[in-house]
């Protein structure tokens, strides 16, 4: 019987269908059992704390006035609850003052004094002790006890489920008789699309559902999970091909600077006693040794953010200082270029807390980035403003632009809005993703923006200011000088406007 069962799909499912409902049906038995069991055991306290409070207001006046005679009556209506074996009225000294004993039953041993409040349990029978309180004045005590019969409605309960797990479980079986077609060949249709993928490796193939029930469901899913397969082997394929694309760009990327050097090693060989022409060769070196730095540089601060090694070193910094860094970083390649940058940062100090080598890194990436898409002689702006809590620091250019269609994904690593053969002003696809990670580290955002191919690019970066108490802010710097106003700094060297600082101005 086991064999066949393990060669059937019809047999399997029919164990499976009888031993999920029988198990279920015995989970349900359980659970109403308990929940039987609970309620029973409220119901039967909440009632006899009910009737031991009615019980104890109307034989107050009896216990107080000694009438022992009124108390006895009154016990003696408790006749009609078959259910209560015994009761007794205690008086506020403790003395047993009246008792009850059901018709039929020997005279009750009843407690020489009260116990404490409460009910208690024994086997088949239940205790109970209340207080009669009027004004917060003791006026005697009230003892019931009562037959527990859970166990008797336990075993009735029992017997009516089993009943109906039975008649459950035949009911069952002849919906399954009715319904086991409905349920195989729908199987079998998986089955054979499932072997067609695995041979074909065609994932566009699809199971045609023909049941609206949990089986129709069971179809979706699997045709769901075809077109998840078929999406993750494409995203395999695209990010093998990136990776294909990454390892190109970084090899053309090392040797861009390793060519010169070569050549450089190649002068230094040959100047002789031509000392211009191996100072020439060193500055070539130096300069591409620079830019090899900065790509491993920008490797390794990747391979620490996504492991999470990257530790940010906060603290209270001046953000036109972190500004002034990032374009002492840039300027190099925007005087090289030719670029008018326009500086608007506001009088007042602004002040953040966070990394400030970190934050200069992400600015400078910025310029740069707008430096690289820009042609010869473009404009750059990096402008600062205040907007609540918040400071908006914004890097536009009037360059190249980006498509509508990659801006969600300019900010993923490896990603380049503009790939073309020309690799002088290319880069990882590196620059953006930093900038993203450490601003997020630093609790704020960064967006992109452009009008399209040719329109130029905008990108803010939204960071929350450090606000200072006035007691505690910097004073300001001698002669009403201000930290930094607008200014211009133009290609090839030239600039106007001053940031002036405490020691003095000094040019931007």
């Amino acid at each position: 019987m086991f064999e066949q069962i393990q060669k059937s799909v019809r047999a399997k499912l029919l164990v499976l269908m009888l031993s999920t409902t029988l198990v279920a049906l015995i989970v349900a038995l359980f659970v109403l059992a308990i929940y039987d069991v609970r309620n029973y055991s409220e119901k039967w306290v909440g009632d006899l704390s009910t009737q031991a409070e009615i019980l104890g207001r109307s034989s107050a006046a009896a216990i107080a006035f000694d009438d022992p005679q009124t108390a006895h009556e009154n016990l003696n209506l408790l006749r009609v609850r078959p259910m209560i074996l015994a009761a007794a009225l205690y008086a506020p000294t403790g003395s047993l003052f009246a008792t009850y004993t059901r018709a039929g039953d020997a005279a009750d041993v009843f407690p020489e004094s009260p116990l404490a409040d409460g009910i208690t349990i024994n086997g088949n029978q239940i205790v109970l002790f209340k207080k009669i309180v009027e004004s917060d004045v003791l006026q005697g005590t009230v003892y019931i006890r009562a037959q527990y019969e859970l166990l008797d409605r336990l075993l009735d309960y029992l017997g009516i489920l089993a009943m109906v797990m039975v008649l459950s479980m035949l009911a069952a079986l002849l919906i399954w008789a009715w319904l086991q077609k409905t349920i195989t060949k729908p199987l079998k249709d998986i089955t054979d699309v499932a072997r067609q993928v695995m041979e074909s490796r065609d994932f566009s193939l699809r199971v045609n559902k023909t049941t609206d029930d949990e089986i129709g469901y069971l179809v979706d899913a699997f045709n769901n999970m075809l077109a998840e397969i078929g999406r993750g082997a494409d995203a395999l394929l695209a990010t093998d091909r990136m990776k294909d694309q990454f390892l190109a760009t970084l090899a053309h990327e090392l040797r861009n600077p390793l060519a010169p050097i070569s050549n450089a090693l190649y002068l230094l060989n040959q100047a002789g006693d031509q000392p211009e022409v191996a100072a020439n060769a060193r500055r070539i070196m130096a300069r591409q040794l620079k830019q090899l730095v900065r790509l491993v540089d920008d490797l390794l601060d990747v391979s620490r953010i996504t492991t999470g090694k990257l530790v940010l070193k906060k603290e209270q910094i001046e953000l036109g200082r972190v500004i002034d860094n990032a374009i002492e970083i840039a300027r190099p390649l925007i005087e090289s270029r030719a670029h008018r940058l326009t500086v608007d940062i506001p009088e007042r100090a602004i002040y953040l807390n966070g990394d400030e080598t970190r934050l200069a890194q992400v600015f400078s990436n910025l310029l740069n980035n707008a430096a690289k898409y820009t042609e010869p002689n473009g404009a750059i702006t990096i402008a600062v403003e205040a907007a609540g809590e918040d400071v908006l620091v914004s890097v536009t250019d009037n360059g190249m632009g980006m498509p509508s269609e990659i801006l969600p994904e300019i900010f993923e690593m490896f990603t380049q809005a503009h790939i073309s053969h020309d690799r002088t002003q290319a880069g990882l696809g590196l620059g953006l993703a930093l900038a993203l990670r450490l601003v997020e580290m630093h609790g704020g955002t960064i967006q992109a923006y452009s009008a399209g191919i040719g329109r130029g690019s905008r990108f803010t970066v939204r960071l929350p200011m450090l606000l200072l108490p006035a007691s505690t802010a910097p004073e300001p710097m001698s002669g009403g000088q201000t930290a930094c106003r607008a200014q211009t700094v133009s290609g090839g060297g030239q600039q106007t406007g001053f940031c002036l600082e405490p020691g003095g101005p000094s040019p931007r």
